[in-house]
């Protein structure tokens, strides 16, 4: 079991990094409707990722930037509460202001839950842990949340990269 769903993450992973070369500002931040949800400087100058809680009914439209910036952070904070301290929190993680900060935020929370399941055994895997909200959850949820997370938000992020890229190329 540990071994699919290793090699599950690393294709999700692999797919949505290879949407994201070449990436340019421009495109990272563009938004193609009004009102996009996306990675902004706030007052403080502080760089945020835009959420809202709860959630709007239908979800709101966000920019290629949004959507590395939610991953990396959950891959930090899934990793932080099932495997390490659980101290940070999702104030704690600068939102990405670049696109080359967005993949290396990714490449960080990869390697962490990477390496977190590969010292696992089968057997762990139905171990319950925590999440970052309180709940508890079998190891093994977790980790195919995480690999379901990079294969929706990647598809996202290669439905907004075509457009793009044939309006601006």
């Amino acid at each position: 079991m540990r071994d699919l769903l290793l090699e599950q993450m690393d294709r999700a992973w692999l797919i949505l990094l290879h949407r994201l070369e070449g990436l340019s500002e421009h495109e990272y931040f563009w938004p193609p409707v009004r009102d996009c949800w996306t990675v902004r400087q706030d007052q403080r100058g502080r760089w945020i990722t835009d959420y809202a809680g709860p959630a709007p009914d239908p979800p709101a439209f966000a920019t290629i930037a949004w959507r590395p910036a939610h991953l990396s952070a959950c891959k930090i904070m899934y990793h932080e509460y099932s495997f390490a301290s659980r101290t940070l929190t999702c104030d704690d993680i600068p939102a990405p202001a670049t696109a080359a900060a967005a993949t290396a935020g990714l490449e960080t929370g990869q390697a962490r839950l990477r390496q977190s399941l590969s010292a696992l055994q089968d057997s762990e895997l139905a171990k319950r842990r925590a999440t970052n909200w309180g709940d508890r959850w079998p190891t093994c949820r977790i980790f195919w949340t995480m690999i379901f997370h990079d294969a929706h938000h990647g598809a996202e992020t290669a439905c907004l990269c075509d457009p793009y890229r044939a309006i601006h190329e």
